[in-house]
């Protein structure tokens, strides 16, 4: 199997979406050129140029920095070791990417930051950036022979910055002869560039797996190690951090740049290997000449036989075709990268992987990660990861488990990566999380609040909620308004004649800022007083600074109109005074 060499072009971005979701769902994409290193490179050995004596570019940092102790919380075990953060990334990110493209390899981001760790402390002291970047440059001694490898300029000083020798360079200290063969894109920046560590770190990984390696074989591991330098010190040193790693490792913050020096080349370095002369040969004495010997006689020529038939040439076989390479990685529908804080994204995002001759790629793997998440963690579910790798179908289509936003509103990447042994293809799309709205509601009803002129309206209630949760501290504004060309806008106090709020000495009061809500999510509204206020409906709004509002109708009536009662008239009396009519039975006729 060849190796997964990285010939990255960056292509220009493209935006995937209407112009509303512009800014919050585009995508860029990654492709590789075919690989251009010799059959001799897929299986990196003690004897490639990377493994030279090239030294390395670690600082002398003081203890705190090189070995920091993990913050309390950070959730690692006693005795755990501290990783920049950045740099734990990049190595896990690494290990996630290499095991999609070549799962038999068994990679270990442990074995990658063992690496890092004797390479430059993990870029510590030069400045890391989130963004895998560096403050300062980071390269290793010249290699000019003085003390280590000879190795002439390769790459007229671009990564380097030296264009007579060779001097490694980056977090991973590849010499510029390995780069060009292995260099990777680990961030999905379009970009190949072992100064920085993600990139560093994928294309290490990569360096390490080549040529069907299983790492899980501890000869085989021993064997990568030393085709990454020739040292036995430098396995043993690598490997111990590896083991310590495996321990237990959490990331730290990224130390700052500062004004430190080199290391000498004693100690924990891997010492020069010292090339040994071989012993000269003693040289032989002069050979006595032989005596000429005397000519034979020639003998009589044979008799030239007749030419055989010439064969018919045979059909030369048809070349088998190559097989179809990784071409394409493109999203497929429609489904949007947008949720509320807690809730479910509508659906599995998919993607579609097609091969060089328009084909489906049936099965094949593709790695989806949430990167640069600041909403606390959105997750794919059920598994509770953030990153995933699924298989295509026989149409070619991956589709992502479904993601569940995180608890606070923010924003993430949502990056999608497919490899076979040329290829790489890369999608980053955009996703974004919000905050779930705040819900205003009057409690008891949605019916407009009626009273009669001249009486208070008392004890109207307000609740806040989001997501059925009520909300404490919410601070809430009342006001008249009126409704102007269709928006609702606060009533003059100066020609306002609705009703008011009691301030101080007697001021009508229009708008007023109400106490905020209680754990139960309520607040009252202050009595609202309707003297000398004419019959009529009025408005008044509840709203939040975030500007969620609501509109109590309030309906003021008139005092019901009261008639008097007439006393009942008596009849005139007429003489004699009617018998009254008693029960019992009628008289007979």
């Amino acid at each position: 199997m060849k190796p997964l060499h990285r010939h990255v072009v960056n292509t220009s971005r493209k935006v995937l979406c209407t112009a509303a979701l512009a800014a919050s769902l585009t995508t860029a994409a990654v492709v590789t050129n075919p690989s251009t290193a010799g059959a001799g490179e897929s299986e990196p050995t003690p004897d490639s140029p990377q493994a030279t004596d090239r030294g390395d570019a670690r600082l002398d940092l003081p203890p705190a920095l090189a070995d920091p102790t993990p913050p309390p919380g950070a959730n690692a075990p006693e005795g755990a070791g501290g990783i920049p953060a950045t740099a734990l990334d990049a190595y896990q990110r690494a290990a996630v990417s290499v095991g999609a493209a070549l799962p038999n390899c068994k990679l270990p981001w442990e074995l990658l930051a063992g690496i890092g760790r004797i390479e430059s402390v993990h870029a510590s002291g030069y400045g890391l950036k989130s963004d895998g970047s560096t403050e300062k440059p980071i390269r290793g001694p010249r290699l000019d022979g003085n003390g280590f490898a000879s190795i002439r300029d390769t790459d007229q000083g671009e990564w380097d910055a030296d264009t007579e020798y060779d001097r490694a360079f980056g977090p991973m200290q590849f010499i510029p002869s390995t780069w060009k063969d292995w260099k990777a894109d680990g961030n999905a920046d379009g970009k190949r560039d072992a100064n920085n560590i993600y990139d560093a770190a994928l294309g290490a990984g990569l360096y390490l797996c080549a040529g069907d390696r299983d790492l899980s074989d501890p000869a085989k591991l021993d064997k990568a190690i030393l085709s990454y330098n020739n040292s036995r010190e430098y396995v043993n040193n690598v490997l111990g951090y590896m083991r310590q790693y495996q321990n237990g490792a959490a990331g730290v913050p990224n130390p700052p740049a500062g004004n430190y020096p080199t290391l000498p080349v004693t100690g924990t370095l891997p010492t020069p290997r010292p090339t040994f002369p071989t012993t000269p040969t003693t040289p032989t004495g002069p050979t006595t000449p032989t005596t000429p010997t005397t000519p034979t006689t020639p003998t009589k020529p044979t008799e030239p036989t007749k030419p055989t038939e010439p064969t018919k040439p045979t059909e030369p076989t048809k070349p088998t075709p190559a097989p179809a390479t990784l071409a394409k990685l493109e999203k497929a529908g429609e489904a949007k990268l947008e949720a509320e804080t807690g809730s479910v994204f509508g659906e599995g995002t998919r993607f579609k992987a097609l091969l060089g001759d328009g084909k489906p790629a049936v099965g094949q793997a593709v790695v989806i990660a949430v990167e640069a998440d600041t909403t606390g963690g959105t997750r794919f579910s059920p598994l509770n990861e953030s990153s995933v790798v699924v298989r295509t179908d026989d149409q070619g289509i991956a589709t992502a488990p479904k993601l569940t936003a995180g608890p606070k509103a923010g924003t993430f990447t949502l990056r999608v990566t497919a490899y076979d042994a040329k290829t790489q293809l890369t999608l980053a799309l955009d996703g974004k999380v919000t905050a779930k709205p705040l819900v205003l509601s009057r409690v008891g009803g949605t019916a407009p609040v009626q009273v009669v002129t001249g009486t208070a309206v008392k004890g109207v209630q307000f609740l806040t909620t989001v997501g059925d949760k009520p909300v404490a501290g919410t601070q809430l504004t009342a006001g008249l308004v009126t409704k102007e060309a269709g928006v609702w806008v606060p009533v003059d106090p100066e020609k306002a004649t609705g009703p008011y709020f009691a301030g101080e000495a007697g001021k009508k009061l229009f708008t007023l800022e109400l106490p905020r809500t209680g754990a139960d999510g309520k607040t009252v509204l202050p009595d609202l007083v309707t003297t000398d206020v004419a019959p009529g409906t009025y408005h008044l709004r509840l709203i939040t600074p975030e500007k969620t509002f609501l509109i109590l109708e309030i309906k003021i009536v008139a005092k019901a109109e009261t008639t008097p009662q007439t006393p009942p008239q008596t009849p005139p009396a007429t003489g004699t005074n009617p018998a009254p009519v008693t029960s019992g039975t009628a008289p007979k006729a």
